[in-house]
């Protein structure tokens, strides 16, 4: 992916960018059509501020606010492709960070509930969805390892922070023939992205690839 060629407030650069960052998804495996459109639709240029603002169209993952991290458009797509989403699903992701990730699954499915125990962020997050017209996510503030018990059982669960092992609360807020997608290690350096299938026998797991995301916290950030 090219850094900014200084073309973002031409129409042919604008677009030129776009087809590139497209392209890079393709390449990197995001093939369903479906996220596909819904990545096209929401500009990932909002959800980035400050020095790296230019960067947005780049294919790599860019520091936020709170020490958190934008995850690379490829491992978005990826994981939301991962999730086989339906348009009458309700999904719950754990870890709300920017926003981005919420806004791509508000395209494809019908309802997202997110939550970060970052206050700021999630505030943020809201200022971008309303701006943005997404009124199918409601974005909390709260410990998301223990999930959103009062709105379970959800269809789709995806975590966007790794923990040792997918957490007991929200498999047990996961559907009987729900999938949830999340990065599971014990420290950043080994994680793997897995995929967990719910069904009336148990849980089935499938190993996807490495990636490296921030861990999975407990508790309220400093700014909550």
């Amino acid at each position: 992916m090219n850094e900014d060629d200084g073309m973002g407030g031409e129409v042919g650069g604008d677009a030129e960018r776009k087809m590139q960052f497209l392209y890079a998804l393709r390449s990197r495996g995001v093939t369903d059509a479906r996220v596909l459109g819904a990545m096209e639709a929401i500009d990932r240029g909002p959800f980035i501020k400050g020095l790296f603002a230019a960067r947005a169209y780049d294919d790599m993952p860019l520091p936020i606010a709170c020490g958190q991290t934008i995850s690379q458009p490829s491992v978005v797509g990826l994981m939301t492709q991962a999730l086989q989403l339906s348009p009458r699903d309700k999904v719950l992701e754990i870890g709300t960070g920017s926003g981005y990730q919420a806004a791509i699954l508000s395209k494809l499915v019908r309802r997202v509930y997110t939550i970060d125990r970052h206050r700021r962020l999630v505030q943020e997050a809201r200022e971008i969805f309303e701006a943005m017209n997404l009124s199918n996510i409601t974005a909390i503030t709260g410990d998301g390892s223990f999930g959103l018990a009062e709105q379970a059982p959800f269809d789709r669960i995806i975590v966007t922070a790794a923990a040792e092992d997918p957490p007991g609360p929200l498999l047990t807020q996961l559907k009987v023939g729900g999938i949830m997608v999340l990065p599971v290690g014990q420290s950043d350096a080994v994680q793997r992205l897995i995929r967990v299938r719910k069904t009336e026998d148990g849980l089935e797991y499938d190993e996807m690839r490495a990636v490296r995301f921030v861990p999975l916290l407990e508790g309220l950030g400093k700014d909550s």
